[in-house]
């Protein structure tokens, strides 16, 4: 059912009440965890916390029944246990006995689901980007400061072994001092094509879906996956997978606040369809004495630096395959998902897959990092959150809402650039100088009762 503000209200007094008794986590206790949003990724995170022994998965939300009943199978499946169902998410938080919240739904409810958890007494690990945009960041970091609430956002690179490694090298002067810091996001997309709206499905609570966007009839490419490409609920790729790049980036330069200016331009090129974000984009950003430079790239590309390629093809929507289930012999495409860095002295390349550095005019291999078979950084990430949970420590988190929000923040104003079309000189707050067009877009118009 979906709730009124009243009811609303009533559930956080009483949760604020259950959160005051809330019990200290003993060294070897389990946390309980409740998933909110079970989609792709969602079922991601179930899949995960199921195994950690750190961890007890004691309820599942989402607005799609079909979604909560094959998590449910998963988790009886994993654990031999079910957890409580839920369709609104405000009742989640309102359950004394949830510690703690995953939450990986669409991107414009990331922000407004952390608060209201917060603000319940949970913890909350939540899925890039950090927020849908930089005044509902900024939303973030002040209730995570008022409610003393550990909020860790899903960039996991931050817990991967070799990348730790490498940007502490590249930090430490490896190759001299980086002058530039490029992202990469070269992964293709095929076109999502042309559907009508419909009327909503059973078993689908469209109205908490949308929740602070706008209303709109139910389509079936406004739902799944593909509303990352349409600007009421999602920020693009580079607001998707781009963020893990951009965070990079930064992560590189010793995560520097605002830059002094921002220029985006692209577009969406090749295809006729209902996307409306674009499918290339190229932003700069300015820092004093150096550069971030980060791409965009949807459609067929060749290689750049040292990134390697070896992503393969999906459908639109479709979860990218990994090495175990994809098929046999099949050819990678040209894709290339990583970050290049240049320095007064040398350059380095990064992906996933692994490190190397170069240094001077013979281009020596001074670096190498492989990334360990096997490792998942996923779950390192969200066992430094379980961790941080029980040490009431927020400087533990390895990508804390102070860092995940700038790094979020940027592929606004990437966006936002773009969107305008003209480049953006940054003011501090931050706001744009003489732009009232630019400034609008810092936020948006909020659909009662989900305001944040």
């Amino acid at each position: 059912m979906t709730l009124d503000h009243h009811t609303t209200r009533r559930i956080f007094m009483g949760a604020a009440a259950a959160a005051s008794a809330m019990r200290v986590q003993g060294a070897n206790e389990r946390v309980n965890v409740a998933i909110v949003g079970l989609g792709g990724r969602g079922s991601n995170h179930l899949s995960i916390y199921s195994k950690l022994p750190e961890a007890k998965v004691v309820a599942l939300c989402d607005v799609n029944q079909a979604a909560r009943e094959k998590s449910q199978a998963t988790l009886l499946k994993n654990t031999g246990e079910k957890a409580k169902e839920f369709e609104d998410m405000r009742q989640v938080f309102a359950d004394p006995t949830v510690d703690a919240v995953s939450i990986a739904v669409p991107n414009h409810w990331h922000a407004l689901a952390a608060i209201w958890a917060m603000k319940a007494g949970k913890d909350v690990y939540g899925e890039k980007p950090a927020c849908y945009n930089i005044y509902e960041g900024q939303k973030m970091v002040q209730v995570a400061a008022d409610t003393k609430r550990m909020l860790q956002i899903g960039s996991q690179h931050r817990s991967n072994p070799f990348k730790m490694r490498a940007i502490a090298a590249i930090q430490s002067g490896l190759i001299g001092k980086v002058y530039q810091s490029k992202g990469l996001c070269y992964k293709r997309r095929q076109s999502i094509g042309h559907k009508p709206d419909i009327a909503t499905p059973p078993g689908i609570n469209w109205d908490l879906f949308l929740g602070p966007a706008p209303l709109r009839a139910f389509n079936e490419l406004r739902f799944r996956y593909n509303w990352h490409w349409f600007w009421d609920t999602g920020n693009g790729d580079i607001g998707n997978q781009g963020v893990h790049e951009l965070g990079i980036a930064r992560w590189a330069m010793g995560d520097p606040q605002w830059p002094t200016a921002v220029n985006a331009h692209g577009g969406k090129f090749a295809y006729d369809d209902d996307q409306e974000t674009p499918n290339t984009l190229t932003a700069n950003f300015d820092f004093p004495g150096r550069e971030l430079t980060f791409e965009v790239r949807g459609l067929l590309t060749g290689a750049e630096g040292a990134v390697p390629r070896g992503r393969r093809p999906m459908a639109p929507g479709a979860a990218q395959p990994t090495e175990a289930t994809a098929p046999k012999n099949a050819a990678p495409l040209n894709i290339m998902v990583g970050n290049l860095f240049y320095g007064t002295e040398g350059w380095a390349a990064m992906s996933d897959e692994g490190f190397q550095a170069f240094k001077g005019e013979s281009n020596e291999l001074i670096m190498e990092e492989k990334a360990e078979r096997g490792l998942d950084p996923t779950g390192l990430h969200m066992q430094n959150f379980l961790a941080s949970v029980k040490s009431r420590n927020a400087k533990d988190l390895h990508d804390e809402i102070n860092i995940a929000y700038l790094s979020a923040s940027m592929c606004h104003l990437a966006n936002i650039s773009f969107r305008v079309g003209r480049k953006l000189t940054l003011q501090a707050g931050p706001k744009f100088l003489n732009d009232p067009e630019a400034n609008k877009l810092l936020t948006r118009d909020y659909r009662k009762p989900y305001v944040v």
